[in-house]
């Protein structure tokens, strides 16, 4: 297996206005990083001062692509978000034209994989909706983009997250309702905990599905008890969570790991932090148990 890492883990340095998508390109290298994956361009884009300035999106993916390879770093993913149920301005066929110029945007990146949300941010009922009928009514609009991404070489996939389609056992009606090939799960070992499921087991419904993988760790609290502050915020049944360097939380990564290679997975394994460490050596760390515990 492969080791990448994603863009998102450096979003409080890209925010501080003080490190650009470049500079994570040459520090992913030097850590030692096999592949990377980007997560909304456009911001990215819009984070850099001066040196993106005038550049298409598809301009900027080009320059982005050109220094991964220099750097020798394969682009494995590009993520983006998505809402295939309520649609882009209440559109949906406007959305499914957004998602598939973000497809085009990953051909010009060399990505294999595109990730797109199906419905982020809602919560058990929406609208009158719950998850059955969303899932009704997103895969037309899913396998349409799919059935695009396809003929471009490109393959597509959902991440688990996003409260509403979090959990193993909705997110894999969602694949077998599009039940498209050229379609997957983006899993998330850490995720599954955002809906209350314990990540080795979620595992076992999601891996049949796996086209890429996350590996990202939490700390967690009990909603009997207040949330500590607002760098916490609320699982599914209202527990509290709050992101760590990998192996520092309470998700049972290295088994994750040895499960993931008892499926004979063979894509990449991406880290992905979201904790309240200095990023730079949350990462470094994170790299380090992550080669440790992969390659045993």
């Amino acid at each position: 297996m492969k080791i990448g890492i994603s863009s998102y883990c450096f979003s409080k340095l890209f925010k501080a206005g003080n490190f650009t998508l470049f500079d994570a390109i040459e520090y992913a290298k030097k850590i030692g990083f096999d592949a990377i994956e980007f997560t909304d361009l456009p911001a990215l884009k819009g984070a850099l001062q001066g040196t993106a300035s005038g550049k298409t999106t598809a301009d900027f993916a080009l320059d982005v692509r050109k220094a991964c390879e220099k750097a020798g770093l394969e682009i494995t993913c590009y993520a983006v978000s998505a809402d295939l149920l309520y649609g882009s301005d209440g559109d949906t066929k406007k959305e499914i034209e957004r998602i598939k110029g973000c497809v085009d945007i990953a051909k010009i990146l060399g990505a294999s994989h595109l990730r797109h949300d199906a419905c982020w941010g809602l919560k058990d009922t929406s609208k009158g909706r719950n998850w059955r009928d969303a899932i009704r009514i997103m895969a037309p609009a899913i396998r349409e983009i799919t059935e695009y991404a396809a003929g471009q070489g490109i393959r597509t996939m959902t991440e688990n997250h996003g409260y509403f389609l979090q959990d193993s056992a909705r997110m894999e009606k969602l694949v077998l309702a599009v039940d498209h090939p050229n379609y997957g799960l983006l899993v998330d070992m850490g995720n599954f905990m955002c809906a209350d499921e314990e990540s080795v087991k979620a595992l076992a419904n999601a891996m049949p599905y796996a086209f890429h993988v996350h590996a990202k760790d939490f700390l967690w609290k009990s909603g009997a008890e207040p949330q500590p502050d607002d760098s916490w915020f609320p699982t599914r049944a209202g527990n509290h969570l709050r992101g760590t360097i990998l192996g520092h939380g309470v998700v049972s990564v290295a088994q994750c790991l040895d499960y993931i290679k008892g499926c004979n997975y063979q894509g990449t394994i991406s880290l992905e932090f979201e904790g309240s460490e200095e990023p730079l050596e949350a990462v470094r760390r994170g790299y380090e148990f992550l080669k440790g515990h992969s390659t045993r």
